[in-house]
């Protein structure tokens, strides 16, 4: 088992991915502990996990409350003595429709969930992870972090931000064994499906999309649960500071020597394409634009 004595926290563990999430770490042998708003959703999971031979406990929290996730933190260290995995899965769509017509309280909303939230929650795991030099964290990202999302600001500023604090506290961390990464699931069919459904034109442009996704079904919520394994486990190594999507990087067939050479190179971030950030890279393209102009 490949995560045989690890504890884990999953928030947002009640329905969709989060779920599949915490089924597959407890399925590793990881003890989860379940965190999300809804009583009868924790319990659903808790529920299926048991039923599966699974370690779990459940646990209600708000994340926008700090008191919610100090007492998450302190009741899971209460119980277990540590936290090896923390999974920030828990997020909102948050409004819909263009920035002049989205209300400013949803908007601040959703970063305290999908931003504040996982923030909190990494702040107050990472110290014993320090102290252990030891530790795996895994931010869901999702559409709008690495290019626009029209009518959906809030979600995709907020997704986007999670992103850099990863790559960011990821390089803070690096030098402890902490190893910090983000998963890009994909188009899985989630209850945020139906909200887009539900704005109608609001959605603008992805309303036709997400009618396809309906009929036709989504990225499967397992392929995302596959990778959380894999990045909360030994098998991931060093590598931190990325942003991995599920179902188009290839992460499966990735050997050792993959992963060093993605920890050599600014892959799989959030960079600005040009000479600074490409470094050498861009000298080769002035060598063959210089190639170029000579030969016309």
């Amino acid at each position: 088992m490949l995560l045989e004595n690890r504890i884990a926290i999953v928030t947002g563990a009640g329905r969709g991915i989060g779920q599949c999430i915490a089924s597959a770490l407890a399925a590793e042998r990881a003890c989860v502990v379940l965190a999300a708003r809804t009583a009868h959703e924790l319990a659903d999971t808790e529920r299926q996990i048991r039923s599966e031979g699974g370690i779990c406990q459940a646990m209600l929290c708000d994340l926008s409350e700090a008191r919610d996730v100090d007492r998450l933190v302190q009741s899971t260290l209460s119980s277990f003595g540590k936290i090896d995995i923390l999974v920030n899965n828990a997020g909102i769509q948050g409004p819909i429709g263009p920035l002049v017509e989205n209300d400013e309280e949803e908007w601040f909303e959703t970063l305290q969930v999908n931003l504040m939230g996982p923030l909190r929650c990494m702040r107050r795991v990472l110290a014993g992870m320090i102290e252990r030099r030891s530790g795996k964290i895994i931010n869901l990202s999702g559409g709008g972090a690495t290019a626009p999302r029209v009518h959906f600001s809030a979600y995709g500023a907020s997704k986007t931000a999670l992103v850099r604090l990863t790559e960011t506290v990821a390089e803070e961390v690096r030098p402890f064994n902490i190893q910090v990464n983000a998963i890009a699931p994909g188009a899985v069919n989630t209850r945020m499906l139906q909200e887009i459904l539900d704005a109608g034109s609001a959605a603008g442009a992805e309303l036709e999309a997400a009618r396809a996704r309906q009929s036709q079904g989504g990225t499967s919520p397992e392929l995302a649960a596959r990778l959380a394994v894999f990045l909360a486990s030994d098998a991931s190594g060093e590598l931190t500071g990325k942003l991995i999507s599920a179902p188009h990087d290839g992460w499966q067939r990735w050997s050792q020597s993959d992963l060093n050479q993605l920890m050599d190179k600014p892959w799989l971030t959030l960079r600005r394409m040009d000479p600074f950030t490409l470094g050498h890279f861009s000298d080769e393209l002035s060598s063959k634009s210089a190639e170029t102009s000579a030969d016309r």
